[in-house]
């Protein structure tokens, strides 16, 4: 097996506290000379919340921000590979495998992905057989994880999938953050009897946990001790008690060693607490108990620079140093890919499809509700005649189909957010680049979910409006389609590009509202363009639904006549109406009017604005899920 060796780490983090006008930075330390021999078997890291165990973890694992980090890691003795992230296995604290996918789903697609091409699909499948009969998932191999709207297999089945995906390349290390956790103790027995087997087997399994049992502390090899950032102890599990006994402090017998670590560290604050009953203002007990605390730990972490086993730790760690005097610093962020771009992005669509199939409400739900606006919009708008008010409410409803398909792209937001932990953790792991996973995001989402509910909203509208529904032409029936489609497509990529790299889905739904509350302002209904302030007018050019509503009209309004009535006392009245409430009568007096260009040209550039600002848009959202921060 490998073994981990790691020299003096120091980490350092900067704190902003404060309001925007006056915010002060402060340097916050979270682990200071922090030494260590991590051997094949089960090697823990153990202590209180908030002493820096998932810090240590993620720095060992070479998946920390490298900023204000300092100290070496060594592997075998040599330095940590550049790639060492993709090299080894991590399983986060949340569960990042995909609910809507079975368990033999999961683990074909990790093997897909981290697996090189040379290892055929026979040994593929026969890898993924192989772990789920190690991990003991035979019986639900074939049923869902389950998601938050469907049930799927138990918690400990999760966790056993989530180190499944993990295991597929073999590593020789193995890193978990806090595997326990959201388990009962029983299952999380057995999590941690299944890693005794695997440490059994030659791997380094390396992993922070939070006040185990006793029966899982029997499994340990290796302890170490964290509080506020230094290490209290590091050395066998089995010999801890005895070495806390050295320095005085006593077990119980029937004391759980982890627990009895814990109040020691603690100073066994409970305790205090309790004979504390006539105690002073409870802000200063409290801001004394933690400067109490900070010292207790530093004294301990004193003691164990003075003891036998820092000793002996330290001249091992000196020994490989010196043989790595003339090393190179490694390049934390370099990710090495085992597939192709075009592999790589076959897998992700793949799965990416059977996700949108596996969980219908939101696709289905899309669909219906678009079925339904569309009657409904239908029905309000029927049978739209050639006279004044004719024109009134083909503009009416024009503006409206733009509107809505602006609005109804508002659900594209969800699409990065709520798979951020998943893609974070998978683009680290090596599975795929930026790219693949972007270009099957789109495909996934712009043909499914913005392309067939303009096609229904077209069709369903375009045939209850009007006498023959609205102008009885093929050209102006499929104009209108991809009017909309585009429509769609620009205000999606808008929504994309808001949302990409935001953790909350309330601010990027706030940030789209306000934008399309503006752009609907210059979309040519509310407010005449020609008629605005020169200094305001260029805001036009930013407006989706003005190059929709712009393109609809004069697809629709181009050589209509509003006063051509048969009955001559209906067409007295249109005319009257005409002249003196300046109405207009035919379409492309009210265009002309309006500002806005009837040629051929008039009508194509809208949908060349509305591309190029698609583009715009798929370009800022593709950089900004390339440089979101990816590192804890």
């Amino acid at each position: 097996g490998s073994i981990l060796t790691f020299h003096n780490i120091c980490y350092h983090v900067k704190m902003k506290t404060g309001f925007l006008c006056c915010q002060k930075t402060a340097n916050k330390e979270v682990l200071r000379h922090v030494n260590g021999i991590m051997r094949p078997g089960l090697n823990a890291i153990l202590g209180p919340t908030g002493s820096g165990k998932s810090s240590l973890l993620d720095i060992l694992a070479a998946r920390k921000d490298p900023h204000g980090l300092s100290g070496d890691i060594f592997i075998n003795g040599a330095p940590q590979p550049a790639n060492f992230k993709c090299t080894s296995g991590y399983v986060v604290q949340d569960d990042v495998v995909m609910g809507t996918l079975t368990v033999r789903e999961n683990l074909k697609f990790s093997a897909a992905l981290r697996l090189p091409k040379s290892v055929k699909e026979q040994e593929k499948n026969e890898r993924v057989n192989q772990i789920i009969r190690e991990l003991g998932l035979s019986k639900v191999a074939d049923s869902k994880v389950g998601t938050q709207f469907t049930r799927g297999v138990s918690g400990g089945e999760r966790k056993r999938t989530n180190i499944g995906m993990e295991l597929i390349t073999d590593p020789a290390i193995l890193f978990l953050d806090e595997p326990t956790t959201g388990l009962d103790a029983s299952t999380a027995n057995a999590v941690l009897l299944l890693m005794k087997r695997m440490a059994k087997q030659g791997k380094t399994i390396i992993f922070s946990i939070h006040q185990p049992r006793y029966s899982i502390f029997r499994l340990f090899d290796n302890l170490t001790l964290l509080a506020a950032g230094r290490v209290l102890y590091h050395g066998p599990a089995q010999h801890a008690i005895e070495y806390f006994q050295s320095m005085g402090y006593e077990c119980e017998p029937y004391n759980n060693p982890a627990d009895f670590f814990l109040d020691i560290i603690n100073g066994d604050s409970t305790a205090v607490a309790m004979s504390e009953t006539n105690g002073t203002n409870t802000a200063e007990s409290t801001e004394e108990c933690t400067e109490y605390d900070k010292t207790l730990a530093e004294k301990l972490a004193e003691k164990y620079s003075n003891s036998a086993y820092y000793q002996e730790t330290k001249a091992i760690l000196e020994n490989i140093s010196l043989g790595n005097k003339k090393k190179t610093k490694a390049v934390f962020r370099q990710i090495t890919y085992a597939n192709s771009f075009l592999h790589q992005l076959k897998w992700v669509s793949k799965r990416t499809f059977k996700n949108l199939v596996g969980n219908p409400q939101a696709s289905v739900a899309q669909l219906c509700v678009t079925a339904f606006l569309g009657l409904v919009v239908g029905a309000i708008f029927f049978g739209l005649k050639e006279d004044s008010t004719g024109l009134q409410n083909r503009v009416g409803a024009m503006f409206f189909l733009t509107t809505n398909q602006c609005f109804s792209s508002v659900s594209a937001i969800e699409l990065f957010i709520v798979e951020k932990k998943t893609f974070t953790h998978e683009y680290i792991s090596g599975y795929y680049r930026t790219s693949a996973y972007f270009i099957s995001k789109l495909m996934a989402d712009l043909i499914p979910m913005r392309t067939i509910p303009s096609i229904i909203f077209t069709c369903i509208i375009y045939f209850m409006l009007g006498k023959y529904g609205l102008k009885p032409t093929v050209e102006a029936f499929f104009t209108m389609m991809f009017t909309l489609m585009m429509v769609s497509y620009t205000a999606t990529s808008m929504a994309l590009a808001i949302a990409a790299g935001q953790s909350v889905v309330a601010v990027a739904n706030l940030l789209m509202t306000i934008t399309f509350v503006f752009m609907i302002i210059f979309s040519g209904l509310m407010v005449n363009l020609t008629s605005i302030m020169s200094w305001l007018s260029w805001l036009k050019y930013f407006s989706i639904p003005r190059y929709g509503m712009t393109a609809l009209q004069i697809n629709e309004l181009t050589g209509l006549n509003f006063c051509s009535s048969s009955n001559i006392t209906n067409l007295i009245s249109d005319i009257y109406k005409c002249v003196f409430i300046r109405r207009w009568c035919t379409g492309d007096e009210y265009l002309k009017n309006q500002g806005i260009d009837v040629s051929s040209w008039g009508l194509w550039q809208n949908h060349l604005a509305l591309a190029c600002m698609t583009v715009i848009f798929l370009i800022i959202a593709y950089l900004k899920l390339h440089f979101m921060k990816k590192f804890s």
